[in-house]
C-alpha cells in the first residue's frame, strides 16, 4: 500500500527514535511503499533546523528509505475542493497526485476531523491508527504481564488489627 507521510511525520521520526520512527521501520519493513514529495520534505527540513539540528542526518537517511516525489505546482481545482485550511491543502493534493492511499499525519487540529475518512481515495489516519489498521498482524504477541497469583486461604483473617498508638478492638 503506498503510505503519504505529513511533515510532522518526518519531524517526529527524524527528532528522536521513538514511536514514530519505528512505526516506519515496520511499514517499510512490511513492504508498505511510505511516500513523500519535496513540500513535507522542505518543511520537515526547515523544522528540525530551526528546533532540533541534531535530526538533520537522520531525516537524510529516512528520506533516502522512502519515495520521495518532486514538488508539483499548485493546482487550483483540486485543492479548492479540499476541506482543509489553505496551508494544508498541498499535503493532502500530493498524496492524490502520488496515488497513495492513505495519508499519515500528528496534525490533529486540521487533520483530526478528517481522520479514518477517505478525500478523493486518500484515507486520513494519524499514527496510532495506521499502526492499528496496517500492522495488526505484524504485531508481536502480547508478552505476560502478570503471573498467577498466589492463592490465600479464604477463612484466615487476622484476629487483631494494629494501628501504632491506638487500640482497636478485636474481630
Amino acid at each position: 500500500m503506498r503510505i503519504f507521510l505529513d511533515a510532522n511525520i518526518l519531524f517526529s521520526a527524524a527528532k528522536s527514535d521513538g514511536a514514530v520512527r519505528r512505526l516506519l521501520d515496520l511499514l517499510i519493513g512490511a513492504g508498505h511503499e511510505c511516500w513523500a514529495d519535496g513540500f513535507v520534505a522542505e518543511e520537515a527540513q526547515r523544522n528540525l533546523a530551526a528546533k532540533f539540528p541534531e535530526g538533520l542526518p537522520v531525516l537524510d537517511v529516512l528520506l533516502s528509505r522512502l519515495h520521495v516525489g518532486p514538488i508539483h505546482a499548485p493546482d487550483p481545482v483540486l485543492e479548492g475542493v479540499l476541506p482543509l485550511p489553505e496551508k494544508d491543502r498541498p499535503v493532502l493534493a500530493a498524496a492524490i497526485r502520488h496515488r497513495c492511499e492513505a495519508l499519515v499525519t500528528g496534525d490533529r487540529t486540521h487533520f483530526g476531523r478528517l481522520y479514518g475518512k477517505a478525500i478523493h481515495g486518500v484515507t486520513i489516519h494519524s499514527p496510532r491508527s495506521i499502526a492499528e489498521t496496517f500492522l495488526a498482524d505484524a504485531r508481536p504477541a502480547p508478552k505476560v504481564l502478570r503471573q498467577p497469583r498466589a492463592k490465600y486461604p479464604t477463612g484466615a483473617r487476622p484476629t487483631r488489627l494494629r494501628v501504632p498508638g491506638k487500640k482497636i478492638a478485636a474481630m
